[in-house]
């Protein structure tokens, strides 16, 4: 084998064409290239994100306040105009830069748990793109119109990958956070989670010491085991908060602000971006009924990994 090898590299020498010994490249070394493109798409994904949360949040930030231009499928459920721009805002720019992924905003479907459902699974079925953004330009439009400055944009990339549909990368920018500037929380699957680029994790507390926070159900069928589910926890955790914004309080469970976080109905775009900020920063999520949060999930609980079974039992015994 050595004399081969020899005779191969004299040869190349004299010949006037230099000899080319083809090395077949190995499934390994194709996974591997693959891996590493998949890699750096997701990094430049996430970096736009980021960016364009940002310029979605000097939009919020100038006009908190904004008047209502209509209810949608509840009194609870606002629509104001700058929802619609910030979401055109988003839409374009990831056109711009992604002009084959696909795109759903909140505010291109209609009103309701079932068109939204309905709208997911159509932007899942329809896209040919490898990504699909999910996207709400305004998640708690009734804290933003009170004027009350919690609110979040919330941007989701969900990858098409042999197994379906995966959260890839997260980000949800706070525009009126305690620093006096936008706060933004991202996270891609497989690299962590952070806030302003810093790592960040979730709490290590256990329900009793856990400051748990719900929402306020829309429909009287949410409502009904949502104030059952506020009563039970609420006489075994530290406290219990409503903040009025899904991403808002996904992305403090992500950070320890808040220990965990449940909710009877919820659509795709409120929890896309939160869902994988908590699992990269060491949470757990699932449904009410604890099976793992898939895309179609309307139910959630989000916590650190201490608190978890113990909340979602106590869901579960409030029914």
């Amino acid at each position: 084998m050595a004399s081969f090898v020899l005779l191969l590299e004299l040869a190349a020498l004299i010949s006037p064409h230099r000899l080319h010994v083809h090395t077949p490249r190995t499934p390994h070394r194709c996974a591997t290239a693959r891996a590493v493109a998949v890699a750096d798409s997701l990094l430049e994904i996430q970096r736009e994100a980021e960016a364009i949360g940002l310029a979605g949040a000097e939009l919020v930030a100038a006009k908190l306040g904004a008047d209502v231009m209509k209810t949608k499928a509840s009194r609870g459920d606002l629509l104001t105009e700058v929802d619609v721009a910030v979401q055109e805002i988003i839409e374009q720019r990831v056109h711009a830069k992604f002009p084959d992924h696909g795109f759903l905003g909140e505010e291109s479907v209609a009103a309701g748990p079932k068109a939204s459902a309905d709208a997911l699974r159509a932007a899942l079925d329809a896209s040919e793109s490898e990504f699909l953004w999910i996207v709400d330009p305004i998640d708690g439009t009734t804290n933003f119109v009170q004027g009350l400055p919690l609110v979040g944009i919330s941007i989701g990339v969900a990858r098409r990958t042999a197994a379906g549909w995966e959260l890839a990368v997260g980000c949800i920018v706070d525009p009126f956070s305690k620093l006096g500037r936008p706060e933004v929380f991202s996270a891609v699957a497989g690299g962590g989670a952070t806030a302003d680029g810093a790592p960040i994790s979730v709490g290590d507390e256990t329900l009793a010491d856990a400051v748990v926070c719900t929402g306020f159900g829309p429909s009287e069928a949410s409502l009904r085991p949502m104030v059952r589910g506020i009563s039970a926890v609420g006489a075994k955790a530290r406290t219990v908060r409503m903040l009025g914004s899904a991403a808002i309080m996904l992305a403090w469970v992500a950070c320890g602000r808040l220990s965990a976080y449940f909710e009877a109905d919820l659509n795709a775009w409120d929890m896309a971006a939160g869902v994988l900020l908590v699992r990269e920063a060491g949470g757990v999520v699932t449904g009410l009924d604890g099976a793992r949060w898939e895309g179609a999930t309307r139910t959630l609980i989000a916590s650190n990994a201490p608190a978890h079974a113990e909340l979602q039992a106590t869901l579960a015994d409030a029914k």
